[in-house]
């Protein structure tokens, strides 16, 4: 056997395997054993009963599906990847590990395969609401996602790493904007009476800079995280805050030149 039929070989058991295991999901195989508990929370994650009645299949399919996306990810194929990933957070949807992965391949890797500014804002945004409306709504005890979602925001959004960074951040102020003149920060997964605490602490209050968003989710994480996590969080609140100040002298000092 070649190594071109071998690796078609391969493919083809793995995506037979995954089709297997999309058929046993949706034909709701779970009701066999009579099992009703379901999950409250939007797709990809359905229900509780579904991965229970996938028994021991379930890991070997995500072992499966783990393979198959790592080797999309070398090939380049991101966008197929992220509906691979979607396939993940089904399966697996208690490992931070798995929204980390999936939010990363929106923010980073499909975005930048986007020309214009408004269509990377979209899969950015997407790597965001990921995290913060399901990862966590699920997980709610992980600093890992506290962290890789307050990166989210002091990094892609709020630093100058990517050529569209400030459209991003003119969108997100406009999201914001919106949601305080209704006072429904809920809609951002946020509580008012902690953004009050975050802005008594640090002395900041422009809730329309994503650092800030970056300081109250890691803020948050500091509530769940222990050791090198905990260090973690709190050197992004440091750092976010360092940008932040830095960026308020900058305007206050074109203010004042008439610039």
């Amino acid at each position: 056997m070649t190594t071109t039929t071998a690796h078609r070989l391969s493919k083809r058991i793995v995506n037979t395997t995954v089709i297997l295991a999309a058929t046993l999901i949706l034909s709701g195989a779970a009701g066999v054993w009579g099992l009703t508990t379901i999950r409250q929370v939007s797709s990809p994650v359905m229900a509780e009963s579904t991965l229970a009645a996938l028994g021991g299949l379930r890991s070997i399919i995500s072992e499966i599906v783990w393979f198959r996306a790592e080797r999309l990810k070398d090939e380049g194929k991101y966008v197929e990847l992220s509906q691979l990933a979607s396939t993940l957070t089904f399966l697996e949807p208690h490992t931070p590990e798995v929204w980390s992965y999936a939010a990363w391949n929106l923010s980073y890797n499909i975005s930048a395969m986007m020309k214009s500014p408004a269509d990377r804002w979209k899969w950015v945004h997407a790597g965001v609401k990921l995290l913060r409306d399901e990862g966590l709504k699920l997980n709610p005890d992980e600093p890992e996602l506290y962290r890789e979602l307050a990166l989210l925001f002091e990094i892609k959004l709020g630093a100058d790493i990517d050529s569209h960074s400030e459209y991003y951040r003119e969108e997100w102020r406009e999201i914001v904007k919106d949601v305080a003149q209704r006072e429904a920060w809920h809609e951002l997964g946020m509580d008012k009476a902690l953004m009050e605490k975050i802005e008594t602490r640090y002395k900041i209050n422009d809730w329309g800079d994503p650092q800030l968003s970056a300081v109250y989710w890691a803020y948050k994480g500091l509530d769940y995280a222990k050791g090198v996590d905990q260090r973690i969080l709190a050197g992004i609140i440091h750092q976010a805050r360092t940008i932040y100040a830095k960026r308020k002298d900058a305007e206050q000092a074109k203010a004042k030149s008439g610039y």
